[in-house]
């Protein structure tokens, strides 16, 4: 039986200062009068998804929800307010450059409690060629200033595999983010996009090669300073993992409101539109998929061992009546004696070695068709 609890709410801004030449998510350049005809439209969509009171977390991405000039980064917060009382976990996304003390400020007053910081890397040549804003410094100096304001959940995101970035550039970076006393780390390996500016100039992802390369350095100097490599792509200091995320990744539902946002409720999974004219005449929702049990099989699986919890056999057992071990004990035994699962708490979970988060794609195919 599946938990019809909503729990968690996502709201995209889609506006950018400049926009990054590797970037695909749903995003333009800001225009102030685009901004405003948004934020109506977005308090209109909020109203409408009926959002209950027992969401915990809130997460608010983009773009760059920091790009809003302060009367409207004001006014966002004010609009989020209401579904805010009582949140657990309240993030926002922010770039170096636009994250000023007065935006600081605000956000402590209306109860935002974590930040996600997109740092990519912190080679400034590096920075400047794939058109990003900031500097090095400007980094130091936003953590710093969070910190002077009382935020102390601060996650970093690093980019695997950017172009010109060698071995020692990208330990470079772990070691910078380390010592400014960040308490999580995402760290993605490049993904080239097609409309792109990097597809448009061929710009080739990492070799597997040298991802798992790096991969491997992020394990490893990670882990010797404390973090828990918890999700596929996420390192964090114990109890600073991401809570929203993991709602996701625990395959529940959850609300999803701005442009090409996505939401999980009531078994449809639902995509917003990422035409922006669309969106402001209040056309919100472009598409909706009604989840069958075996889809939702899949995604209960895929989502779950992601993650270093995996899935949990009770709770798998509860939504679909079936024993996860038992239906696949074969091909998991196998994986089990080859070193890509484990079984943990008294064979009550099972959950993927970091071996078996780097071929994770492989294992779910086999596994989903065993």
């Amino acid at each position: 039986m599946k938990n019809k609890t909503i729990k968690a709410l996502y709201i995209h801004i889609p506006f950018c200062e400049h926009i990054c030449d590797y970037c695909d998510f749903p995003k333009l350049q800001y225009f102030r009068n685009f901004a405003i005809d948004y934020l109506k439209s977005l308090k209109e969509e909020l109203a409408f998804r009926n959002i209950n009171n027992g969401i915990e977390t809130i997460y608010v991405g983009g773009g760059t929800p920091t790009a809003l000039e302060d009367d409207l980064f004001l006014e966002l917060l004010k609009i989020i307010k209401p579904y805010s009382e009582n949140i657990l976990e309240y993030t926002f996304e922010a770039n170096p450059e636009s994250l000023s003390v007065n935006k600081l400020k605000m956000m402590k007053e209306y109860g935002v409690n974590r930040l996600s910081i997109g740092v990519q890397t912190t080679n400034d040549k590096i920075l400047a060629s794939v058109n990003r804003k900031h500097t090095y410094q400007d980094v130091q100096i936003a953590i710093s200033n969070a910190r002077k304001i009382g935020f102390d959940n601060i996650n970093v995101d690093l980019i695997i595999g950017l172009p010109h970035a060698s071995k020692a550039i990208f330990e470079q970076d772990l070691t910078n983010v380390i010592n400014l006393g960040t308490n999580h780390i995402s760290c993605y390996s490049l993904t080239v996009h097609p409309n792109t500016v990097f597809f448009n100039k061929g710009v080739q992802e990492p070799l597997d090669e040298f991802a798992r390369e790096l991969y491997d350095l992020v394990e490893s100097l990670l882990k010797k300073n404390g973090f828990i490599h918890y999700e596929i792509s996420n390192w964090a200091k114990p109890g600073k993992e991401s809570k929203h995320n993991f709602i996701y990744w625990k395959d529940e539902q959850y609300y999803g409101a701005g442009l090409g946002a996505a939401g999980y409720i009531n078994d449809v999974r639902y995509l917003n539109t990422r035409n922006i004219t669309k969106y402001n005449q209040g056309k919100w929702q472009d598409e909706e998929e009604i989840v069958s049990t075996k889809d939702d099989e899949l995604y209960f699986v895929m989502l779950n061992l992601r993650t270093n919890r995996g899935v949990v056999i009770e709770e798998y057992t509860e939504r679909f009546g079936k024993d996860f071990y038992k239906e696949n004990k074969t091909k998991i035994d196998e994986f089990i004696i080859d070193g890509y699962l484990a079984l943990g708490d008294d064979g009550k979970r099972i959950y993927p070695t970091y071996n078996g988060m780097m071929v994770l794609d492989q294992l779910i195919l086999e596994l989903v068709n065993e």
